[in-house]
């Protein structure tokens, strides 16, 4: 049962930070809900203050600006399904977004939302850190750009200031010769592992650039820079082959916990048959281009 608090509805991003900066720790954002409102009335976490920021306009859009998708972090994930834009610019990104939870927390929930709660067992950050993306925060006084790989400090923790908001995610669209891929596994709602991967080649079929990135199967998504070493500056068929040492490295950055949704070796397995199906899955897709 959610006990009482008092709900305020700032109209600016500068209004919303300075309740924040006023109430400190008694307050927190609300957006969708779906993930903060459930933990309230389980008890497990409590303020008096709730800061409704969906009355700040603006938040909500999707936009192409020079290469760039840029997405309020008001944005819902059903919104993010179906937008035109991203079907066309990050495809990877909209088929991951129409696969999140069921279609009642799509519905309602934000993008931004679910970065800023951090639940370890969620699926944006982990392909937004092989996209490139940056998370662009602010306060009352100054905005900041933020690395996907350094937003995520620890489960439920960002490094968000306590005044800032996070208020817009921009992501690089995929350059042609680039693949982009997310999977996940898991036999409940919330997936037990989730891997992206981003690989793109020259005219030679060497790969110039690789991006690995492992989530929910420990507190934190996190890249892997070692397995993505591993791939770099190889072709195709070379990277293929040391496919199964790069999940293993994977596998052990994941930091794996072991809970309901597996066992941490479990997991840690699980991690080098994803890698080895996304990177099956870029080829095919980059075959079907050609």
């Amino acid at each position: 049962m959610l006990r009482r608090f008092r709900l305020e509805e700032p109209e600016t991003v500068k209004d919303a930070s300075a309740l924040l900066a006023r109430y400190g720790e008694a307050s927190r954002i609300y957006a969708g809900g779906t993930e903060l409102l459930l933990a309230m009335k389980e008890g497990l976490i409590q303020y008096e203050r709730l800061i409704n920021v969906k009355k700040i306009p603006g938040l909500d859009r999707v936009e192409l600006e020079n290469g760039v998708v840029r997405i309020g972090a008001l944005t819902t994930h059903r919104s993010l399904e179906n937008d035109p834009l991203l079907r066309q610019q990050l495809p990877a990104f909209g088929q991951m977004e129409r696969n999140i939870a069921n279609v009642r927390v799509r519905e309602m929930g934000t993008l931004g939302g679910n970065l800023c709660f951090a639940e370890p067992h969620a699926d944006p950050g982990t392909l937004l850190m092989v996209l490139g993306a940056k998370l662009m925060a602010e306060k009352t006084s100054s905005k900041r750009e933020i690395a996907a790989e350094q937003f995520f400090v620890d489960a439920y923790e960002t490094c968000l200031e306590p005044d800032e908001l996070l208020t817009e995610i921009r992501i690089p669209s995929t350059p042609r010769r680039a693949g982009v891929a997310y999977l996940k596994f898991g036999y409940l709602e919330r997936p037990s592992v989730g891997l992206g991967l981003f690989l793109a080649w020259n005219g030679a079929d060497t790969i110039t650039e690789a991006r690995v990135a492992v989530g929910c199967a420990g507190p934190k998504p996190r890249r892997v820079e070692e397995s993505e070493g591993l791939l770099k500056g190889k072709t195709s068929k070379e990277a293929s082959a040391l496919l199964g040492r790069a999940g293993e490295i994977a596998g052990r950055a994941a930091d794996a916990i072991s809970d309901l949704h597996g066992a941490a070796d479990y997991k840690q397995h699980i991690v080098g048959v994803l890698l080895k199906r996304a990177f099956q899955q870029i080829l095919q897709d980059r075959s079907s281009k050609a």
